[in-house]
């Protein structure tokens, strides 16, 4: 439904200018001119009770004077009317609004509850959408709709651009008009009292014109929203970001290691790359890649070749490439041939391909042609350094020429100012984006390059990872029940005992620990335990113990253990008075030899909830600064990857002769941290330090967790702490069917495509027509990744797994997919042809049906074949309305949830 509503903002057929004005530099003044400069279609009603026309348009004195219900209201009054103006629109029937209007919670506590008054207002009146307040505005060339503050109308475009910035709209206007850079869409989002980043996502996901988005991002509230809309777009179309604010001194307050090392701006690094975003550093970048998205939406491969007809930018491009780990394009021997007879003996026969200084518009042409037909090419970048005998402008038209006889990317970087001015503006005009430097080219490209990584990143089948736990979910949160329960609002750290008890329900492999308040009950533990034994200072308000000097390593008898007991208490004594030495905490000495020190935790991020880190750790983890950041819930893959990402992976894995240490043990450590997140939201900050890998072992040495009390799990609300929606085990059912054959029905997963792909290789082909509507000879990971890898804010498929011949298998699955708003969902269900006629398509659309509700969907849809009577049938038996009207060979059905048994 927001779609539907937002349509009536970026789609209007009339427009109320409440505010409207003759008085200079007024805001109603120019968004009313800036209406109709821009040479809007529809109709324009001026409300203001002073004027009986403005700008030759017939002035309304009121809302309620309009002769129609407008579509759209942009309101210019002073802050403190606006309030009472929304009102007005709701009572006209007015449910979109742009709020250009400034002095809301940008300027204090009596603007925020200005502001907070206008949602209240407009809540009253459902199906109301603000853009706003404090906004420039929105433009939409392809209308020519200037519904904004800026004057100028970029060119129409596929590039949607969504600023929290207003200040920046001006100039990227500016810069956009000048380089002949399009727009689908251009929103200026001001304080997002109501419509967000995220509902404009899923519009422009809808929206014909817009193949990008290129943001800029100031702070985000809702989390969840933004990550599933935008997880939604990258599967299909790039999105590039632009985070301002990238540094945090919060980080530097931080209980754990874990907590320092995870600052602000980090989480958001990891959150971009999760949900697919592809972030820029600069704002030169946000600029270079929105022109170049505007040329070359689509992803594509990271093999570039490069055409120059000088070695230096070659250098420079083929550095700048290696750096962003790209690659050079290998050119095949034919073209390899092909250019020998087209070039100057002196060619660098290899990329880059040096076309030699002499080189004319023919001959980059030729060459041109030939370097873009090979197989082993995704992209080509043109330079031109500009000597005696070189016609910029005549290589332009060849590049042009080459860029438009192909799909892939063409760059270019014409070096130099007055000579190559007019080659420039060819090309820019052309639509082939060009840049000042080699580097520039480069940086675009790889933005391009890295959407796609991301990607497939996210789309890597798993493996499954079975985690088995010592003790049940309740037992396992005892722990963190009890403390939060015994100080329910305020931060609690809990010992390193408490903490490892925590790790130990995990499944963590832990050092045992046990707590001595005396030197001889020290050194009973150490002759229980078994020397050497290790001893550190057991206090709540010590965070880091090797900051007292609080830990003595090694202890080989009793007599050593009453010296080091006696020490340690004197170092915390002296290092902090204030501090209480509630004794020592005893443990094995573990000595693994080529073992290696991490840290893992996590930390609750204000925005994104916990964010998960693993990286080299020791009492050096805050210096060295190797580490890599995941948001939960992990699988296989993803944990993988995080550690395939950290500079020290090569140690890791094996260097030098040396053996590398149990990887999988490590992945499924960090699985199980990403289950003790999930499932305990009470956990503010959290760290294993030392966590020690060896080839056969990983072990938890230290640990340290703080609770916040303020977090407590609520049953409504089990997962509002995590900005991804964990897998729905609350879904998984052990049934029988009719005849007795057990089976589980539960939601789909990654880990399932192998199932899947053989679920679809069992249906004949009429079983495929009519569940997809085409025929296919094969599925390929990229269709199995549309049907596996979901989004449970957004859809759900249900399977039943069954077990023939001792072997997993999938027999059938059910799926609907929800708008963004969970208003309306589409239906569809498959089941394998030796196991149609035994209730499993009553069985599973049951099951969507009941959690359809559950979500408060309001009504489902689905589509059939004609021919598929008992389908038919089984909707028909569910109260589902039968449509034949939309063609001879396909039947609609809609059946309502409001009010349904």
């Amino acid at each position: 439904m927001t779609s539907k509503h937002l349509k009536k903002i970026f789609s209007p057929k009339s427009i109320a200018v409440i505010g409207a004005s003759e008085r200079p530099e007024s805001v109603g003044r120019l968004s009313l001119k800036n209406l109709i400069d821009g040479g809007f279609g529809g109709r324009i009603y001026p409300v203001n009770r002073n004027y009986e026309s403005i700008q030759q348009l017939a002035c309304f004195a009121s809302v309620a004077a309009l002769p129609e219900v407008a579509d759209l209201a942009i309101i210019c009054t002073p802050a403190a009317t606006v309030p009472d103006v929304v009102k007005q629109c709701g009572q006209a029937g007015i449910r979109g609004i742009i709020i250009q209007s400034a002095g809301f919670c940008e300027v204090g506590a009596e603007g925020a509850r200005l502001q907070d008054e206008i949602v209240a207002v407009a809540k009253t009146f459902p199906g109301t959408k603000i853009i706003g307040p404090n906004c420039v505005g929105i433009i939409s060339p392809h209308r020519h709709l200037n519904a904004s503050l800026a004057s100028e109308m970029p060119p129409a475009g596929n590039v949607a651009f969504i600023s929290q910035s207003g200040a920046l709209c001006t100039p990227i206007l500016e810069w956009a008009i000048n380089q002949n850079v399009g727009f689908s869409q251009f929103v200026s989002i001001g304080n997002m009292a109501d419509v967000t980043i995220a509902d404009l996502i899923d519009y422009f996901a809808e929206d014909p014109w817009t193949e990008s988005i290129v943001l800029y991002v100031e702070s985000l509230t809702e989390a969840r929203a933004f990550l599933s809309a935008a997880r939604a777009f990258t599967q299909s179309k790039p999105i590039i970001a632009f985070k301002s604010g990238r540094f945090d001194a919060s980080a530097a307050a931080a209980a754990s290691h874990t907590g320092a090392m995870v600052g602000v701006d980090s989480a958001y690094e990891a959150a971009f790359a999760r949900a697919g975003i592809v972030r820029a550093n600069e704002l030169d970048d946000l600029f270079d890649s929105a022109e170049f998205l505007a040329r070359h939406p689509k992803p594509c491969g990271d093999r570039l070749a490069i055409v120059t007809n000088a070695g230096g930018p070659g250098v420079m491009a083929t550095d700048a490439l290696l750096q962003r780990n790209g690659k050079l394009a290998p050119l095949s021997d034919a073209t390899i041939a092909a250019l020998d007879a087209q070039l100057p003996a002196a060619w660098s026969r290899c990329n880059p391909v040096d076309v030699i200084g002499d080189a004319s518009d023919q001959r980059y042409a030729s060459a041109l042609q030939t370097v873009i037909r090979d197989r082993n090419v995704d992209a080509v970048l043109v330079l031109l350094a500009p000597q005696a005998t070189t016609d910029p402008s005549g290589v332009a038209d060849a590049v042009i020429a080459a860029a438009r006889s192909t799909t892939k990317p063409v760059l270019a970087s014409w070096m130099g100012c007055t000579r190559v001015a007019e080659g420039i503006r060819r090309l820019t005009q052309a639509g082939v984006p060009v840049y000042e430097t080699p580097e520039k080219c480069v940086r675009v490209f790889m933005q391009l390059v890295r959407y796609g990584r991301n990607r497939e990143m996210l789309c890597e089948t798993p493996l499954e990872v079975p985690l088995t736990f010592p003790v049940d979910e309740a037992e396992r949160r005892k722990c963190v029940v009890d403390a939060v329960d015994a100080r329910p609002d305020e931060r609690t750290p809990l010992s390193e005992y408490e903490s490892k008890l925590v790790l130990k329900n995990y499944g963590f492999r832990v050092a045992e620990t046990e707590i001595a308040r005396s030197q001889e009950e020290a050194v009973a533990i150490a002759d229980r335990l078994g020397y050497p034994v290790v001893l550190k200072v057991y206090s709540p308000q010590i965070m880091h113990k090797t900051d007292v000097d609080g830990v003595e390593l090694n202890l080989t008898s009793g007599d050593q253990v009453r010296e080091a007991y006696q020490e340690i208490g004197r170092r915390v004594a002296q290092h902090r008075s204030d501090f209480d030495f509630g004794g020592v905490t005893v443990q094995p000495m573990v000595v693994a030899s080529l073992s290696r020190e991490l840290i893992l935790g996590a930390k609750r991020d204000p925005v994104f909830g916990p964010v998960l880190l693993v990286g080299a750790g020791g009492i050096t983890a805050e210096l060295v600064q190797d580490y890599a950041m995941e948001l939960p819930p992990l699988n296989e893959r993803l944990a993988r990857r995080m550690l395939e990402s950290l500079q020290s992976w090569p140690l890791l894995k094996g260097y030098r002769g040396r053996r590398g240490v149990n990887v999988d043990l490590l992945v499924e450590c960090l699985l199980r941290m990403s289950k003790l997140i999930v499932e305990c939201p009470e956990i503010a900050e959290i760290d294993i330090n030392p966590l020690l890998a060896s080839d056969r072992d990983v072990i938890a040495l230290d640990s340290r967790i703080i609770l916040d009390g303020k977090m407590r799990r609520k049953s409504s609300s089990r997962f509002a702490h995590l900005a991804i929606r964990p897998y729905p085990e609350e879904f998984i059912r052990n049934i029988e069917l009719r005849d007795g054959t057990p089976v589980v029905l539960r939601p789909i997963k990654p880990e399932d495509e192998p199932m899947w792909h053989r679920l679809i290789e069992s249906c004949s082909a009429e079983t495929i027509q009519q569940r997809f509507r085409y025929m296919f000879r094969t599925a390929t990971h990229t269709m199995a990744s549309r049907f596996c890898f979901i989004d449970y804010d957004r859809e759900l498929a249900i399977v039943v797994e069954v077990i023939e011949d001792g072997v997993k298998q999938i027999a059938g699955v059910a799926r609907f997919v929800a708008d963004a708003d969970h208003y309306e969902a589409e239906f569809a269900i498959l089941v394998a042809d030796r196991w149609q006629g035994r209730g499993l398509g009553s069985l599973m659309t049951d099951k969507c049906l009941t959690i359809c509700k559950r979500w408060n969907i309001q009504s489902v849809v689905a589509e059939t074949a004609a021919s598929n009577h008992r389908m038919i049938q089984m909707f028909q038996r569910r109260g589902f309305e039968i449509d034949r009207s939309k063609s001879f060979d396909t039947v609609m059905v809609k059946k309502s949830l409001l009010d349904a048994d």
